[in-house]
Order: structure tokens, then sequence, then C-alpha cells
């Protein structure tokens, strides 16, 4: 805008102001839908137009920057841009702003000799955002550029700024109909219009209008120079850089940040994992010592928000270390209750996981209620509970010490047709594995268990686990069929707790999680067929691979 004292128009550089939402918005937009594309997006923004006289005209963007068609609010001019959002920092530096500046203002000059400025005004507000998110830090780097283009000879004022209320009536203003002065070919009207009200009333204190004369430059075909890329807080010419790390929401950064590897996974390596199903899925986690709390760990890895722990055992001196998620004050006065302390200690680790614990007992053979300290109507309401938990949950994790423990969790899971994973662990072996889950149409009263059928003849040997459909694969107790009894009975310390080397949960909980991820990928879910080593050469079911039956240091 001109000043009153000058004979001649001078350019004022543009203002720009961003909001957190838009950065905020910037990151999803990164994380699930630009990825690795550096292709130019359009964006759109807007001028204030009510700030005090003195200050330069603001370019904000909001949120809803990304919504070309969400509405300008009240009071302000719309701006429409171009995002180049680079991949690394080096890319963003290296950007040719020249370049980038000279087709801006070329489409701007088409815009005008073409007459379409005439139709839409906003394609004269091009605005350019080169920008670099570094979502580990929270640092955002831009650059704005607003580009106006520049005669090779100055402007002259015909006649000087003068306020519309010395112009026009009341009523033409507060009407917007003005009488244009008449103008010859080279000369124009300008009318700077801020539209204010004061008690209701229209404000025209702070608009102009002034004459100024075109040069010969100005009806010539060839694009004139352009400048607009913004000065940083220094003055100088370079970019700008927000930090958003401590002044953002501290559970939202956690929030954004969990998923951050899983995300970086769809990108390049698994673009078409489904990441909602992983993230919606329901774990119940059957023991919380060390497979459980192993376990529990990963689930969290892979953006699991819901986790439930049950168990009856309080934590012990020998518990933390091999145990995660307990330290040595967890043991004092006895120790609290594991699952209790599990529970609490993933959400101090991640407050945005929805983890609960159930300290309680599971019903098991071998185990008579009348000759323990468990009454038989405690048991009832055992089971009642562990079949509520069961019902509410998609994935049930058998984890316990002793294999009786894990025969009714089994059987109320087979009846709601829950997907089971089982992990357990001897010295130097283990075994994880995923049990059959039987379709409606498939339920029949002759078979072995709840979740298998009887195998037919040609599935026995070497190829016992090849191609069998989901709903036909067995359980933990299907292939090794013993009367119940209670296993940690009449034996010595070292053959009533499950002794193993040391690494050995750290790596069938993975495994154990790592087959449910790869089953919730499967199209068929839970029913999906059991892959074997010979598929390897095939193409994979799902996009982590195979999804075997079972996993153990024998495969």
């Amino acid at each position: 805008m001109g000043d009153p004292g000058l004979s001649k128009l001078q350019f004022a550089p543009f203002s720009s102001a961003l909001d957190v939402g838009f950065w905020h918005e910037l990151t999803q937009k990164k994380l699930n839908e630009y990825r690795l594309d550096e292709a130019p997006k359009d964006i759109k923004g807007y001028y204030y137009n009510g700030d005090s006289a003195g200050l330069p005209a603001r370019l904000t963007l909001e949120f809803s920057a990304f919504d070309i068609n969400a509405p300008t609010p009240a009071r302000c001019c719309p701006a429409v841009g171009t995002l180049y959002n680079t991949n690394t920092l080096e890319a963003f530096k290296a950007a040719d702003k020249k370049l980038l500046l000279e087709q801006a203002a070329n489409e701007i000059w088409e815009s005008i000799r073409s007459g379409a400025a005439l139709d839409h005004p906003v394609l004269l507000n091009k605005f350019l955002l080169l920008t670099f998110a570094d979502l580990k830090k929270y640092h955002f780097y831009y650059w704005f550029c607003s580009p106006a283009l520049c005669l090779p000879e100055s402007i002259p004022l015909i006649r000087g700024p003068v306020g519309l209320d010395q112009r026009f009536s009341p009523q033409q203003v507060s009407t917007n109909k003005t009488k244009r002065r008449s103008s010859s070919f080279q000369s124009v009207e300008v009318l700077c219009f801020r539209d204010r009200t004061l008690q209701g009333v229209r404000d025209v204190t702070h608009s102009i209008i002034f004459e100024v004369k075109l040069p010969e430059m100005a009806f010539s075909p060839d694009c004139p120079k352009a400048v607009g890329w913004e000065k940083n807080q220094k003055g100088g010419m370079g970019p700008r850089m927000v930090n958003l790390s401590e002044c953002m929401d501290p559970k939202r950064l956690a929030e954004s940040s969990v998923d951050l590897n899983l995300k970086l996974m769809c990108w390049r390596l698994v673009p078409t994992l489904d990441l909602d199903k992983v993230v919606s899925v329901k774990c119940l986690l059957l023991g919380a010592g060390t497979l459980g709390c192993n376990v529990a760990r990963t689930l969290m890895g892979w953006g699991v928000r819901h986790i439930t722990f049950v168990d009856n055992a309080k934590i012990s001196y020998s518990n933390p270390v091999r145990q995660p998620l307990y330290e040595f004050e967890d043991c004092l006065a006895g120790g609290k209750p594991k699952a209790l302390a599990a529970a609490d200690r993933l959400q101090k680790i991640f407050p945005g996981v929805n983890a609960r614990g159930f300290n309680m007992s599971i019903p098991m053979p071998g185990h008579p209620v009348n000759f323990s300290s468990v009454t038989l109507e405690q048991a009832r309401r055992d089971v009642e509970r562990l079949e509520q938990l069961v019902e509410g949950h998609d994935v049930v994790f058998l984890l316990m010490d002793t294999r009786e423990s894990r025969w009714l969790p089994a059987v109320i899971a087979a009846s709601k047709r829950k997907l089971v994973i089982n992990a357990a662990l001897g010295f130097d072996t283990f075994v994880v594995m995923r049990h059959g889950l039987k379709k409606p149409k498939q339920q029949g009263a002759g078979d072995l268990c709840p979740s298998h059928p009887v195998a037919p003849a040609d599935l026995l040997g070497p190829s016992l686990f090849a191609n069998i459909p989901g709903y036909k694969l067995g359980c933990y107790f299907c292939n090794d069929v013993v009367a119940p009894g209670d296993s940690t009975r009449d034996r010595t310390l070292d053959q009533q707790c499950t002794v193993s080397r040391p690494g050995l949960a750290m790596i069938a909980g993975a495994l154990a999680v790592e087959l449910m991820v790869s089953v919730l990928q499967h199209p068929e879910g839970g029913y999906a067929i059991a892959s074997s080593s010979d598929d390897r050469m095939n193409e994979p079911p799902t996009s982590l691979g195979l999804v075997p039956h079972q996993v153990s240091d024998w495969e």
C-alpha cells in the first residue's frame, strides 16, 4: 500500500501466520496419506482483514488449509497456495526456490492477461509453502512465498491515497455501490478496502483509494520479475523453524509418536498393512509373569490399545529381573498383585493404553476345590468372570505356568469362537500356536475338543499341519492328552517353576504377538489356512508373510 507522503507505489511484503492446528494436520497427512510423496499439494489460507493499522497483512493457515472447499472465515480474503513438503532436511534446503517463484509468477501473469483474474480474483493471491516436518523432534521447517510482480519501471501515483469517506457517501459504502472514476487506458484506480464494523455500522476509516499509472511493460506478454520469499525472524532471506515439542500436549505427542514406527512401515516396507485391525483389537492376557510381561510390551509396540491381565500371584523378589513390567519396590510388603501392577505400569509407560488387571484364580482340572483354599462359591464367581472377560475381548493369550490352568480358558474361548494364542516354555524349547477357530456350521458334537474335530487319517504324518483350514486346527491339548493332575504337587522347586533360559520368554512372547498380527492381516482371520515351510516359495497369504499353526524351536 502506498504512503500519502510518497509519489510512487511501493511493495509491502506479507507476513505468514501458521496455527498449531496446521502443523498437527500436516503431521497426520504426512504419516497417513503423503508418506514419501513429494508432489505439490493444493492448500488454502486467508488474509485477515481486521488487524490494527501499521501491521503487515497476515496470511493465515489453519488445520482446514488442506480442505480446498473449506469456507473462508468472515471478513477475510481467501488465498490459494501450493505446498511442497520434502522428505528430508537436505531436500528442503536444496529446493530450487527461484524456479518455484518463477512458476507461480507465470501463473499469476497468465491469469491477468487471460482475464481469469477478473472472474476469480483469488488467483492473484497465490502463495507457496516449502516445508520439512521432523516428526521425531516435532521441528517444522518452513519458508513462505507470496509472489509479487515487479515491473521494471516504477509505478507513479497519479492521485494520492484518500479515505473512502472522502469519495463516497455512507450509503454507497454500506451497499458497496461505489461509482468508479473513469480512467484512461494506462491509469487504474485502486481501492484498498478493510471490512470492519463499528457498533453494527460498516467503518471505512482504514480504507483508502488512489490512482496509479501503469508503465508500458505492464502490457508486455512477458512475465515480469517476481519477488516474494519471506524473510526469517532475523530479517534475512532464509527459512523459519518452529519447535512444537514443548508446547503440544504430552499425551497427544505420545499418541502420535508411539505409532510412528508402524506408520513408517506402511510407507515403503508393508504398504498394505492394515493397522486399524491391530490397533483396535482387544487382548486378554491370562498370566502376568515372564511371558505376560513380554507379550504386553510387544503388543504395545504394535499399537494395541486395549490390554487386560488376569493373574492371582504377587510380585516376588525374583520377578523384576525377568519380568520387565515390575521393579524392586513392587516386591515389598509381600508384593503387589501382578495383574494390577502390570496394568498400572502399562499406563505409566503410555497413558493412551486402556489397561486393566484382575487379581483372580482360574479353576483347573486336577486341582479339587474342596482340597484347596478356594471355596466353591469363589470358584463359580471366577468362572463367571472369566467367561465375561473372554466374551469382551477379541484375542486370548494363554501365558500361564501350568498346563492345567490353560484348559478352562481354551474351552470357553472355543465356545465363544475367540482367537486363542498359546505360548509355553521349556528350558531351551518353546511352542507358540494358534488354536483352531471353528465356523458355526462346522460345529459338531463328535469333536475331540470344542476347537478340533477328529483329524482324517490322510493328514497324519510329516505334513500334519500343512494347508489345514483354520477351522480344523487343533488346540494345545489335542495331541498331548493326559489325565488332569496337579503339576505342582509333590515336585521339587525346579519342577514347580518354569525354569527357562532367560532370553526364551522374550522370543516366545514376541512370536506369539507376531502370530496374532499375521492372523489379523489374513483375509479369513482366525479361519486362515495354516501355512507351512513348504509355502515359503509361494506368494505369502498376508503382507507379513506366512500364517502357521504353530512355531516352535524345532521348526
